[in-house]
């Protein structure tokens, strides 16, 4: 279902646009295995950009051809700390494990706090567009991306993203000194009661639960 986000994106290109290029903030990669996905079903792209912070295992991978996966460090954009993404062999999977191939269609770059910090202000004083930590890291790597390829800053770049910024009010106020807002839509669903329900971990009982439902 994600590769319908590259194909809507691509659709509000202008006509005769050349192929996008697409960054995305990966963790699990799941996002971006739907990207591929989407290129494969016959959308017209550039390169994809495997944008991560320091749990760089894909990164490495490309710059090396080993994967090797290694424990997640904690960081500012943590849903995508994530030191052995599955989705990584559906990926290998879908180019028949060669990596030359997957050197074609992928790029890959890993970003530290410090940048993830400085790209989120700068972005924001540059042009007042707020980005959460996550999508900070994928517009560090669609720059990083155009700045080693010049012929890249020639295609329409977009970045996927991933997350709001006010379900990280903690880390995105200090950086930008202001207070970030929640949308109304967010703000309901802080409102409503919290419910949960103790279970033995025991997969009987998660299925008792699911039939008294």
């Amino acid at each position: 279902p994600q590769s319908f986000y590259y194909v809507h994106a691509a659709a509000q290109l202008p006509e005769g646009s050349p192929p996008p290029v697409f960054a995305v903030p990966s963790g699990n990669f799941g996002n971006l295995t739907a990207g591929l996905l989407a290129a494969r079903m016959g959308l017209p792209t550039g390169p994809f950009i495997a944008a991560t912070n320091v749990n760089d295992v894909v990164p490495q991978y490309l710059a090396s051809g080993l994967f090797e996966p290694r424990p997640s460090l904690a960081t500012m954009s943590n849903a995508m700390d994530v030191g052995n993404p599955s989705n990584f062999a559906r990926i290998s999977t879908l180019y028949g494990g060669d990596y030359r191939r997957i050197l074609d269609d992928l790029r890959g770059f890993r970003f530290t706090d410090q940048e993830t910090s400085e790209t989120l202000r700068r972005v924001y004083d540059e042009t007042g567009y707020l980005l959460d930590p996550h999508t900070a890291v994928g517009w560090a790597g669609l720059e990083t991306a155009r700045r080693r390829e010049p012929a890249l800053a020639a295609m329409p770049g977009i970045v996927l993203a991933t997350a709001h910024p006010a379900k990280f009010r903690e880390a995105v106020e200090p950086l930008i000194g202001e207070k970030v807002d929640l949308p109304p839509s967010l703000a309901a669903c802080l409102d409503r009661p919290s419910r949960a329900q103790d279970l033995e971990p025991k997969p009987e009982a998660l299925e008792a639960f699911l039939r008294g439902l």
